[in-house]
């Protein structure tokens, strides 16, 4: 296709002011941007297949660094043939960071220096991941794309000088990460080494949003993720974050937006310079019975007005339960009786919507 510029890895195709299509290149093969990942977090896509999941088009999936580092661990996966062999997913895979959990478990954890120091939920075991230590497990899980090790934050803890002490943490992390990274690639042909992805932070201050942007892209990481967003802001907040970043982007790079899964965000994202995003959102939501139809409207499949109702999700949907005329009938039925097939169908009626609204997108940005 043409493109503005390129690299080894990354070709694109303006599409608007900040908005674009490309092709990104991995170890594991090449995959079409804007495009979705579902976080297979335990190495799997809850409920679901490879097949299935490939059945909606899906191209990257992501496995989560913290959640298979605790358990079967990275050395028992990377015996089996890493995180592809040990999952069966054959296309890319990015892993994260870890820091996310670690976010999420705060009271169980302590921030320093160093890294993070937390105890196992369900062990009491006392573990801690470092900079150094979150490329090590990426490494040996055999991912094709790293997050580096970052500090985030909740709302509830934000305030101007935590806010900057987890800005500065993150960057002084990031070049531990770049160190460790580039000694554990070291040697590796281009074409088999992993690829890197560097985390802007800043919670919602937009001019160390900015300061952060400028500092990861004066790095040689491969791509650009925004951290630290979808974390209970307002959607209004989020969005000015991204309006801010969109004309700062290095073009020549990815651009990764972590943990954000709405079809409203989503188009907002790609048109302001996103190129990758992910969440649990669409398959956590399928499996308590809410899925999207038209108009990105959301329906709850349990409700009693569809006890006999035929149709399924979704006229004209292509996905494999609304091809196959699974009505909404059939699935209240399955979710109140607690049959997993509910959740499974709804999950991939979810990421077929999903990847639509990227296809869609690549096909208008085409004939423009």
């Amino acid at each position: 296709m043409p493109v503005d510029k390129t690299n080894q890895r990354f070709a694109y195709q303006k599409t608007s002011a900040y908005g674009r299509i490309g092709v990104f290149n991995t170890r594991a093969g090449s995959f079409a941007t804007p495009t979705f990942m579902p976080d297979a977090t335990r190495g799997a896509v809850k409920s679901m297949t490879p097949e299935q999941v490939a059945s909606t088009r899906i191209q990257v999936i992501l496995n989560n660094t913290y959640h298979l580092h605790m358990q079967p661990g990275e050395a028992v996966i990377n015996s089996l043939g890493g995180v592809h062999g040990f999952g069966k997913w054959q296309g890319p895979i990015l892993t994260d960071s870890g820091g996310f959990q670690v976010f999420s478990l705060s009271k169980l954890s302590k921030v320093t220096e160093e890294g993070v120091t937390f105890k196992h939920p369900v062990t009491g075991e006392i573990r801690t991941i470092t900079p150094e230590k979150s490329m090590q497990i990426q490494f040996e899980l055999g991912s094709d794309m790293f997050v580096a090790f970052d500090h985030l934050i909740g709302l509830d803890d934000a305030t101007p000088a935590t806010t900057l002490d987890a800005f500065e943490r993150t960057h002084r992390w990031l070049d531990r990460c770049l160190v460790e990274f580039k000694r554990l690639t070291r040697g590796m042909p281009e074409d088999k080494r992993p690829l890197l992805f560097g985390v802007v932070q800043g919670g919602l201050d937009l001019d160390l949003r900015r300061r952060s942007l400028e500092l990861v892209q004066a790095t040689d990481v491969d791509g650009i993720a925004i951290g630290g967003l979808s974390v209970g802001e307002p959607q209004e907040e989020m969005f000015k974050v991204l309006e801010a970043l969109a004309p700062l982007y290095d073009p020549k790079r990815p651009h990764f937006l972590l943990g954000v899964g709405t079809p409203s965000d989503l188009r907002f994202a790609y048109e302001h310079g996103i190129d990758m995003a992910d969440c649990v959102l669409p398959t956590r939501n399928a499996r308590h019975a809410t899925v999207w139809t038209d108009n990105d409207e959301k329906i709850h499949l349990t409700n009693s007005k569809y006890i006999d109702d035929p149709e399924p999700i979704m006229v004209g949907c292509d996905c494999y339960a609304c091809a196959n005329g699974f009505s909404k009938a059939f699935l209240r039925h399955q979710f109140k009786v607690g049959e997993p097939l509910a959740g499974t169908l709804a999950s991939i009626h979810n990421l077929r919507y999903l990847t639509r609204i990227c296809e869609e997108y690549r096909n208008l940005a085409i004939i423009k």
